[in-house]
């Protein structure tokens, strides 16, 4: 015989579902908090921008309009094929005619046309290779725009941290003068200092916002917290450890300047092209005729006329427009031999720059752990001799500013170093998302 649960025992296996339901979307809810409340880092932010940049999008626009140029360009050599249908009404006897016609040509030698093919495609590469310049471009702009945040976000936590300590030493120094142990010129200069440090800490949080605001440019939305580097930074030097071999990848492999030097190939092309204009050009023609209607004689109605001819053409007088067309070429090639020349200097000493900037950061980071380590001896010692009375309580304040100024210069120098060796990279047309990838492996989360 098969036992009936009693209500009771219905009641506790309800609320037990129920618990366990509860339980379980708990702990969906605590498993999704960590990942949602998670810093983001490099790549996420290079992510963004790589989906939502405008500049990078009207890169791709661009060579996707030199592609289509490209296949207009050769869409002039391949077969041309139009036909027309005509209405003729006599107004003698109000009979009409109607007319079909058709032609078909195709281009056999025209030199002009080839060449400005030529150009045309030269043209997509060098769009191809702004386009991986625009590429390079963003890496290094969401890298700035990061580590310029991260940079402002130090700042501001040592203008908060330096108003934390005068706080504090305010309360101190109030302390002491109540029991007698300090005149009240110690509790007035103290908040002298701390009301100073508001000021700075209202400026460091404005720098922040502006920070993060050039980041949502980028990415086309405000960004979370972001990780910041490791506290154990490798200082390596460029390697190689010669600016001049940089120098000369720089010229050999940077993609804006590769596109410069196909654009002066397409405008030596167009030269060939503006030139060839003068030549003569043959095609092979097809044209037929229908007649129809009561006005054509019965002996032509409906009958197909067809003719196949080759055509050459020979170019005798445009007005002057073929010779203006090649001074043209001319004058832009020239205009892009200028540009790639302006180019090259310009990058070689961009190259140049960012490579003694990698060497700057690195001593930076050397002298500025030193002073770090030095801060914090003095103030340790200067809080020492306060208690002692041998220290004033102006020297605790400029103690505690100095320590924090130290640390706060040398998060900047780290951060300059990781992004002068990006810059370096990108001069040298090797930065990509690897490289990205490489420096988000010195980034940790926050505590």
């Amino acid at each position: 015989m098969k036992a009936h649960p009693t209500p009771a025992r219905a009641g506790a296996a309800r609320l037990a579902t129920r618990l366990g339901a509860i339980a379980l979307v708990l702990l969906c809810v605590g498993c999704c908090l960590p990942a949602a409340a998670r810093a983001e880092d490099l790549l996420d932010i290079y992510a963004q921008a790589r989906a939502a940049d405008p500049l990078l999008a009207s890169a791709r626009a661009v060579r996707g309009e030199q592609a289509e140029l490209a296949v207009q360009a050769r869409a002039a050599l391949l077969p041309q094929w139009s036909a027309q249908l005509a209405e003729r009404r006599h107004q003698a006897d109000g009979q009409r005619e109607h007319q079909l016609t058709h032609s078909l040509s195709q281009v056999l030698i025209d030199l002009s046309r080839l060449r400005s093919l030529d150009a045309a495609t030269t043209l997509v590469s060098a769009e191809d290779a702004r386009v991986r310049a625009a590429e390079a471009e963003l890496c290094a702009r969401v890298a700035s725009a990061y580590f310029n945040v991260l940079t402002a976000q130090a700042s501001l936590d040592t203008a908060q941290a330096i108003e934390n300590a005068y706080g504090q030493q305010v309360d101190q120094a109030q302390a002491r003068f109540e029991a007698r142990l300090s005149a009240s010129l110690d509790v007035e200069q103290a908040r002298a200092y701390f009301e100073l440090s508001r000021g700075s800490t209202a400026a460091a949080r404005e720098a922040l916002a502006d920070a993060r605001q050039a980041l949502a440019q980028i990415t086309g939305r405000m960004p979370g917290d972001l990780q910041p580097l490791a506290p154990e930074l490798a200082m390596l030097l460029p390697d190689p450890a010669d600016p001049a071999a940089w120098v000369a990848q720089s010229l050999r492999d940077n993609p804006s300047l590769r596109a410069g030097s196909l654009t002066l190939q397409a405008s030596e092309q167009r030269i060939a092209a503006a030139r060839a204009a003068h030549l003569p050009t043959l095609s092979l023609g097809l044209d037929g005729e229908r007649l129809s209607g009561p006005a054509v004689a019965p002996q032509d109605a409906g009958r197909y006329n067809s003719t196949v001819g080759l055509r050459l053409t020979i170019p005798l007088f445009a007005g002057g427009a073929i010779e203006s067309q090649k001074r043209q070429a001319v004058y832009q090639r020239e205009q892009r031999r200028e540009d790639l020349e302006a180019a090259q200097r310009a990058l070689t000493r961009e190259t140049q720059a960012q490579y003694q900037a990698v060497l700057s950061a690195l001593s930076q980071m050397q002298t500025a752990g030193a002073a770090v380590q030095a801060a914090d001896k003095a103030l340790a010692s200067t809080r020492s001799g306060l208690d002692l009375g041998a220290r004033s309580m102006t020297d605790l304040l400029l103690a505690i500013q100095t320590q924090s100024n130290a640390r706060n210069a040398w998060e900047q120098a780290r951060h300059r170093y990781v992004l002068a060796k990006l810059l370096l990279q990108q001069a040298a047309g090797a930065l990509g998302e690897p490289q990205l990838a490489a420096v988000n492996q010195l980034l940790t989360a926050r505590p």
